[in-house]
């Protein structure tokens, strides 16, 4: 419960009340009470299904397990010992499942109501506005340690791939990498200081801080790869970059177009075909595969 807690008083404190908290709006606060009598967490979960469902909200079931497993210190509600299935649970604890579930009826993800989810096995701080990475960056990362185990000439001098990675955003990509290619190296950049700042802190708590270097940089600037010179060539490139047209933002569902003042999303107007262009990256990036 004091996890629970501590990430509920990080949303729900100081502005975030009346004008939004870390980017996200708060503009009809209508919170349902609790029910009257002793609830236990498998009485909640049905409770909170139950109008979740009746409010339109993405994967009903799942966003109340999530929110009630949180609360009483679980990863996940099929985690929790059995006894705090049936047992009832404190006032505290029914207020802040209260709370937290206000936050999914005015469309917040998940990730941001719990403040950290699990990617390729490492848990990782999660905020807005930094995008949420999805299941397709887990299988861009199961892509990348393939082409490594496959392709023998993909190792640096140190022993291990030398990998640069465009956008970082919350660190998901480069710090897998780091985990399970233990004598890697990562470049990762982005031009967003939110990103700078998760990815730091996630390579932070996960004790990766020494293998990476997380650079503020925007690689659509012309001359910004000189920046990243004196590492020398890398042997991979990998990114996950932005794939929504800005004028297709509307069209995306409200957990993902509040984010919109989130870069992470937006890959800005549509061009014609002659009219784009990459840097020059040739004299900075020699890699032996780009994904």
């Amino acid at each position: 419960m004091e996890l629970g807690g501590r990430i509920l008083w990080a949303f729900l404190s100081g502005p975030g009340r009346r004008g939004g908290t870390r980017g996200w709006p708060f503009s009809s606060w209508q919170p349902h009470l609790p029910l009257a009598g002793s609830l236990n967490a498998t009485e909640l979960v049905s409770h909170w299904t139950a109008i979740f469902e009746k409010r339109g909200i993405p994967e009903a079931q799942a966003s109340s397990e999530y929110i009630v497993a949180h609360v009483l210190g679980a990863k996940t509600f099929q985690s929790l010992r059995p006894v705090l299935c049936t047992q009832p649970l404190t006032p505290r604890q029914l207020q802040c499942v209260q709370e937290l579930s206000s936050l999914r009826l005015q469309r917040m993800p998940v990730q941001y109501i719990l403040g950290e989810w699990d990617f390729q096995g490492l848990c990782l701080k999660m905020a807005p506005p930094v995008f949420i990475p999805r299941r397709e960056t887990e299988e861009l990362v199961e892509w990348v340690l393939e082409e490594v185990a496959r392709s023998p000439c993909v190792v640096g001098a140190q022993g291990g791939p030398l990998i640069l990675e465009v956008g970082c955003g919350s660190g998901a990509i480069a710090l897998s990498l780091l985990s399970q290619l233990p004598q890697s190296r990562v470049i990762a950049v982005d031009k967003g200081e939110a990103a700078i700042c998760l990815t730091q802190e996630n390579a932070q708590r996960l004790q990766l801080l020494d293998r990476i270097r997380i650079v503020p940089l925007d690689v659509t600037l012309e001359g910004s790869w000189t920046h990243l010179l004196s590492w020398g060539p890398v042997d991979l490139v990998v990114s996950n970059p932005p794939y929504i047209f800005h004028q297709d933002m509307e069209q995306l569902a409200p957990e993902i177009r509040r984010c919109r003042t989130c870069p992470a999303n937006d890959s800005g107007e549509r061009m014609k075909e002659e009219e784009v262009s990459s840097p020059r990256i040739d004299t900075v990036v020699t890699p032996r595969e780009v994904l």
